[in-house]
Formats: structure tokens, sequence, C-alpha cells
């Protein structure tokens, strides 16, 4: 598998209301944290990218059309994170071998990160790749698509990290040298740290 048989799925829907701004559209330098995340991708030659919108969808349209890449309007984003998990994998096309999700508070993740997740769904044969930290999961797992219609039809609790717990025999883990991946902006603290994160170091 290569970069440009996934879809990255970018769930950008919610009210961002711990924050106290819109979360997409902070700033990371002279960009905002969308470009940063679509702009990720793009680096790892993942061309298929498709942002989840719902709350301030029309601020975001401008952003997600520079970069001319797909959105996707959740209707029912105001049911949380699965519901634009769901959005978001419904239209994965069926030539597409494998998914990344991240949610948009997650900007700082690197390139190398992607395509290491990448290699490794290509030679260990599992159909749940996650990123570890020092023996900690984080973001993105890359899912495989046949994954896809089960997660739109699921009705279980705890959302889609209960579904992946039912999936477990067929995840790996992947060691990555990368601590962004659990480094997401619930608050101002939060964000400040991944401000000065992204002043201190190259992040790319």
């Amino acid at each position: 598998m290569k970069p440009h048989d996934t879809t990255a799925i970018v769930l950008s829907a919610g009210y961002s209301s711990r924050m106290g701004a819109f979360k997409p559209l902070l700033r990371l330098g002279r960009q905002t944290v969308l470009d940063r995340i679509i702009g990720l991708f793009r680096s790892a030659g993942v061309e298929d990218v498709r942002v989840v919108v719902g709350h301030r969808c029309e601020d975001l349209k401008p952003c997600v059309e520079k970069w001319d890449v797909g959105w996707i309007f959740n209707e029912n984003y105001r049911d949380g994170m699965i519901a634009s998990v769901k959005a978001g994998v419904a239209g994965i096309g069926a030539d597409r071998e494998a998914f990344f999700l991240l949610p948009v508070d997650i900007p700082l993740v690197r390139t190398h990160t992607l395509l290491q997740l990448i290699e490794a769904y290509r030679s260990r044969g599992s159909g749940i790749v996650y990123p570890t930290f020092r023996g900690k999961r984080g973001h993105p797992p890359l899912i495989s698509a046949r994954y896809a219609k089960e997660i739109v039809r699921w009705t279980g609790s705890g959302g889609l990290r209960s579904f992946l717990k039912e999936k477990e025999i067929d995840a790996v883990n992947v060691a990555v040298e990368d601590e962004h991946i659990l480094l997401d902006m619930d608050t101002q603290a939060d964000y400040e740290i991944i401000l000065q994160r992204w002043a201190a170091h190259d992040v790319s």
C-alpha cells in the first residue's frame, strides 16, 4: 500500500466549547490549525483528504476550498465525535485501502509518523495500526477501509473507542519518535503548549 491508496479524515465539526475559541481556525504561525493538518497529510503523499464540518461550517469553507480538498457536512455534529466519524467514513471509495482519522485538535503530528504507519500497515498485515509514544497510543490510527461500513452501522456505547476495542485482535502498535501524537488542545492552556512546541521545534 502507498500513501495515495489511503484517505485522511479530519474531524472538524465540534463546538470547541472548552477552548473558548474555534479550534480549526486558531493560528499556528502564519497558518491555521486546519491548514497545518491538511498540509501534513499532503506532505505524506495522501491526496484524498476530507474534512468533516458541522459547527461554523461556513467559516471553514474558504480554508477547505483553498486546499481543494473534500468536505463533508455532518448534520448530526451535536451528537458528538462518533457522528462525525460515521459521516467521514461513509463516503470512502472502494479504491481506498485504509483511512486515517485525526481530530483537528491534534495538529503537530509529524509527516514521518504517517509514513511509518503506512509502511506498518503494508508490511504487518493488520487492519488497525496505532502510533505509540513510550507505550501510549495516540493519533491518528490507520484503519482498514473494510471496517468503514461496520463503523457507520455501529450503535454501541462508548463511541469509536469501543468499536475498535472489539477489533483488538486485528490491531498492531507502532512505536514512533513523535510525542505530538499525544498532544491535543482542549483548553487555552493546551493551546499555549502547542504554540510553544511549534515555536521551539521543527515540526514537520
